[in-house]
């Protein structure tokens, strides 16, 4: 049977994708080998307590900022050996807090200043950068501000630089507030993955591991001899630390020095923080894969372990891919089963390959405890599958250069589970990111029900976990969105145009959900009156094919003919889907013509012999005609999605949406407009 080029070209897209995504899989899997191999004996040496930099990048923290402050003036190291630069690129109330703070613990006699740029050129990157033209220390340590250093973190981690070679010691991220929610439970479990597999295996060998831009040490002549801080991408931290291993110095993780820090609990600043990490990572690729490719003391398998890192985020366009191109698979009749006598083997290598081996890996990873991690595996499964799109903008924006501004992702000072955060400053709207998750959820309910009534069912169960994926970012994304001011230290005050923010926000919701809730219904009817009839034909015809009882196939045809009946009431005139180089192959009355002749000789093979050779001849003709209809039906059907009705119905409503969040543009404008008055 002949296959559609468009088809064969999505199930080679298809494929490819598939091929892609696994290796990227197997390779994390060969890292968690590598993790579990037996870790160096580190020589620890006491190296007293040399002197050393403690730098403190914020921006616009003020719930967390004096707890970062607090915890680093509160370590365990002599007052004249550490100096504390709190780097403030605040415009808010962030800044009267630690001025404040700053003069407290001035007083008390520690070295602290409170450093402030006449910009923010650079961001972090740049506040580290003008940092070090300051900074005479032996070593150099940076803590976030969401992080909770510990009391004894500096005496701890200072004695692993013992061997001169030593660039840097990264700590393990602990989370304060990981059982908060679901959310955050989700990027607790993906983030040990990252420390006690990824990290851990790079730390154990010759492979380049990266420094997770906060709860590290540096050691100064490291950070300078590799050319010091860049701010030409958004994670600053990896580039620093690829480019130091490239001139030979090594960089440690340390599983057992635990940093606690806070996660995100708002959808939309978990969507920014994994937003920066992905563009971040492909900005380093383009910038230094070249160089580490070509260098020749780098090892080959340090090389491909460096691509692999640089560019794993390419997995989530692969994903879309594959996202899209199966329902239209599924609908072209494409066999996509690994063994064709048991399809369910497809559904059993697919998990295998996720869930179930992350099973294992927890159950090694956290021993009688792994019950307990193991309840967040299906949030992080959903969360990362929701997370594609997100990702997938981040990757473009990288490869087509497009420049971004450094977000910084917003804490409030969330620990305990009864705390609150909606009512808060720093809260983040949705974007328009969101409305491609709508698309995409959307699409997979449509993808759910092609598998389904084109007896693929097994197929359902993988489009059904991304949609629900898609779904769930979306909607946390619109329910977690507020208007709220980020420079009013009195939490009372709410301003006219705050309040009526707000207002318009809340009916922009319900005027969403309600465009969703219409355009899920029109897809969902079109389907079954444009689609599902051609999907019943197929069937039907290719039963006709196999079947030798005239008056079985007299049913199937009549009703074959009821159905294309159906599909040309609501098209053109000529009757032809295909409204750009229509073809005769798929003009819906030339086939009904067809099944006319087919009905006809049918009705006159029933009154001949089944023994004669004019029934066997008649058989063939008509077995011959229904394959060649049922490749005419599948060949029509596509363009049933892309009728120009649905093309005005898809714009009209894409629009709808679009005008939405352009009111909700200009509401976000007045606001910023109502506290650049107030600074006046």
């Amino acid at each position: 049977m002949a296959v559609n080029p468009f088809t064969s070209f999505v199930f080679d897209l298809f494929i490819l994708a598939a091929v892609l995504i696994t290796g990227y899989t197997c390779n994390f899997y060969y890292l968690a080998f590598l993790s579990r191999k037996r870790r160096e004996k580190y020589d620890l040496v006491s190296l007293g307590e040399p002197t050393i930099t403690v730098q403190l990048p914020i921006y616009n923290e003020k719930y967390v900022a004096a707890r970062l402050v607090n915890a680093v003036c509160a370590m365990d190291y002599q007052k004249e050996k550490m100096k504390i630069m709190v780097l403030d690129d605040s415009d808010d109330d962030t800044v009267a807090i630690l001025e404040d703070l700053v003069n407290h613990y001035k007083k008390n006699g520690f070295d602290i200043i409170h450093v402030r740029r006449e910009t923010r050129k650079g961001y972090k990157a740049g506040a580290l950068k003008y940092a070090m033209k300051f900074t005479n220390t032996e070593f150099v340590a940076i803590f976030d501000a969401d992080f909770i250093p510990p009391t004894w973190f500096l005496k701890k981690a200072i004695p692993y630089f013992s061997k001169s070679n030593i660039g840097l010691v990264q700590a393990r991220w602990g989370h304060v507030n990981e059982n908060y929610s679901a959310i955050t439970q989700a990027q607790a479990l993906s983030l040990d993955f990252h420390f006690l597999i990824e990290q851990q295996a790079k730390s154990n060998s010759n492979l380049f591991m990266n420094f997770n831009g906060t709860a590290g040490i540096w050691r100064r002549e490291c950070i300078e001899d590799s050319g010091g801080w860049h701010t030409a991408t958004l994670v600053e931290d990896l580039d620093l630390s690829y480019r130091a291993q490239m001139k030979g110095w090594k960089c440690m993780f340390i599983p057992d020095i635990v940093v606690n820090a806070e996660l995100p609990v708002q959808m939309n600043a978990a969507k920014r923080q994994q937003f920066r990490w992905a563009k971040g990572s492909m900005q380093c690729a383009i910038k230094l894969l070249g160089d580490i490719l070509i260098k020749r003391k780098i090892a080959v398998e340090a090389k491909i372990q460096a691509f692999i890192q640089l560019t794993r985020h390419i997995v989530y366009p692969l994903m879309l891919i594959q996202f899209l191109a199966l329902p239209v698979l599924l609908a072209g009749d494409i066999n996509l089963y690994v063994v064709s006598i048991l399809p369910a083997l497809t559904i059993a290598a697919y998990f295998a390959l996720g869930p179930g081996a992350y099973l294992l890996l927890i159950h090694d990873l956290y021993g009688k405890s792994w019950k307990s991690k193991a309840k967040a595996l299906p949030y992080l499964v959903i969360y990362s599958a929701g997370l594609a799109v997100n990702n997938t903008v981040a990757v473009f924006d990288a490869m087509f250069g497009k420049k971004n501004e450094f977000l910084r992702t917003p804490k409030y000072g969330i620990i305990k589970n009864t705390d609150d955060w909606h009512d808060k400053a720093y809260n983040l709207p949705f974007t328009k990111t969101t409305l491609l998750e709508i698309f995409f959820g959307i699409y997979g309910l449509m993808g759910i029900l092609v598998s389904i009534y084109s007896n693929n069912a097994f197929f359902a169960p993988i489009i059904g976990l991304q949609t629900i994926g898609f779904l769930y970012i979306a909607s946390l994304s619109l329910a977690h969105s507020r208007f709220k001011r980020n420079k009013s230290s009195n939490p009372k005050v709410i301003s006219k145009a705050e309040k009526m923010a707000n207002k318009t926000y809340k009916l922009a919701m319900i005027g969403i959900f309600g465009i969703i809730i219409f355009g899920v219904y029109m897809a969902f009817d079109g389907y079954h009156k444009d689609v599902y009839p051609l999907d019943l034909t197929r069937g039907l015809l290719f039963r006709i094919a196999a079947s030798s009882e005239p008056d079985t196939m007299l049913a199937d045809l009549h009703s074959i003919k009821e159905n294309l009946g159906k599909v040309m009431a609501r098209l053109p005139e000529n009757k032809n889907p295909v409204w750009i180089f229509p073809t005769d192959s798929t003009n819906f009355a030339r086939i009904t013509q067809d099944i006319d002749v087919m009905i006809a000789s049918v009705e006159k093979i029933s009154t001949v012999p089944r023994d004669s050779s004019a029934f066997h001849t008649g058989m063939r003709d008509v077995h011959e005609r229904a394959v060649i209809l049922r490749e005419n039906v599948m060949d029509a059907t596509p363009y049933m999605y892309v009728s120009v009705s649905n093309i005005i119905f898809s714009s009209i409503w894409i629009a709808a949406i679009l005008g939405i969040f352009a009111v909700l543009k200009k509401r976000r404008e007045q606001l910023r407009a109502y506290d650049a008055s107030e600074d006046v």
